[in-house]
């Protein structure tokens, strides 16, 4: 059977680009059709890098194509990326760097007890098991929980010189370095901070510490979408950010807010993707069963639906919220399901990091005025 060039093109008009109107024929995306006999080889142009874009629109142009042309047909789908280039904003500044700091990841979520903290801490160990250098920004203000994480509650940073000028050394423990506002408080003191004293302090535990060389440094948001977040966001430029939710559809709701926070045009934060936590429970003496208590897959089909990657699930184990209170966070235990299950979603974490850092500008930071008492962000 002759397959025409023609046959083909027709068919890939009934395939639409996920984030673009038109056909990918009529967008332009496919640039060439090239058939030999029983072989057929597309050339599709994409203007986003995101991988599971490109592996959706190969499947469609390999299916439609059995489907309405020939279905014993050899088809082969060649994929290039070409983002359209960002336009320069003179509102925009250009984010202040940490020296040293490589990666800047920020951790979210839209909802309070989803296990944002416990996910950050995780994360961060397996990160240095991977060889990397880590340190945690604890941000959350109002409920700074890493240094219970990390068995350092009761340290204080110590004074070093850098440069001439005093810094603050972080708090380290298990090859992590940590800074937190829960190293300056009493555990039974409440922080009653307005915003602009909050964003102060945390600009001081971010520009006035003694980083040092680090690959990632992760950023423990507090829940919400508020002042914390713009004033870190307005700070540093942030290289990506995680949003962690739970199944249930209340977490879910808030996570969508996360994202699109992050998505926002004036802040324009790549979301990395999203960590599904306490996503089934497994009973030790039932260790065949699974039980979906707040639901299933609920962040996975989020994930989907806004198109963001799905970096993996965390089980409901009592031994992550054994080993948190404990201050050794659970991932730092060997040949556990529980190191398995982070282990895999670190490499997807920084599969994700590495394929922004490839294929996207640097990330810059906001420029926020305050306006009558509320927080604009300035385009």
């Amino acid at each position: 059977m002759s397959i025409s060039k023609q046959d083909i093109l027709q068919a890939l008009e009934n395939i639409t680009v996920s984030g673009e109107g038109k056909n990918m024929v009529e967008s332009g995306a496919v640039q060439n059709v090239v058939t030999f006999a029983d072989e057929i080889i597309v050339d599709l142009k994409l203007s986003t890098p995101a991988l599971h874009i490109k592996k959706r629109a190969e499947a469609d142009i390999i299916k439609t194509i059995h489907e309405k042309v020939d279905v014993n047909a050899k088809v082969q789908v060649n994929i290039k990326v070409e983002a359209p280039a960002k336009p320069q904003n003179p509102n925009l500044i250009k984010g202040k760097p940490i020296p040293g700091v490589q990666n800047i990841i920020a951790v979210a979520s839209g909802k309070g007890g989803v296990g944002k903290s416990t996910v950050t801490a995780n994360l961060a160990v397996t990160l240095s098991k991977m060889g990397f250098k880590v340190g945690i920004l604890d941000a959350d203000i109002y409920g700074p929980s890493i240094p219970i994480m990390f068995d350092v509650a009761m340290e204080k940073p110590l004074s070093v010189n850098v440069g001439g000028k005093s810094k603050m050394k972080p708090v380290e423990n298990y090859g992590i370095k940590v800074l937190s506002i829960g190293f300056f408080t009493q555990p039974d003191q409440a922080v009653i901070w307005r915003g602009p004293m909050a964003a102060k302090a945390l600009n001081q535990l971010i520009f006035d510490a003694a980083w040092g060389e680090l690959d990632f440094m992760l950023i423990d948001l507090p829940p919400g979408t508020g002042d914390i977040h713009l004033s870190i966001m307005q700070s540093l430029p942030i290289t990506g950010a995680v949003v962690v939710s739970t199944p249930q559809t209340v977490a879910l709701a808030d996570a969508r807010k996360g994202v699109a926070m992050f998505r926002q045009e004036n802040i324009d934060v790549p979301v990395l993707g999203i960590i599904e936590n306490m996503s089934y429970f497994i009973p030790a003496e039932l260790p065949e069963n699974k039980y979906y208590i707040f639901g299933k897959e609920g962040a996975k089909h989020l994930a989907e639906d806004l198109e963001v990657p799905f970096l993996g699930e965390v089980p409901l184990v009592q031994s992550i919220r054994e080993a948190g209170d404990a201050g050794r966070p659970a991932a730092l235990q060997t040949a556990t399901p529980i190191e398995e299950a982070f282990e895999a979603i670190t490499k997807n974490v920084v599969e994700e990091t590495v394929r922004r850092n490839e294929n996207l500008p640097a990330t810059e930071a906001i420029k926020i005025t305050t306006m009558a008492g509320c927080s604009a962000v300035k385009k």
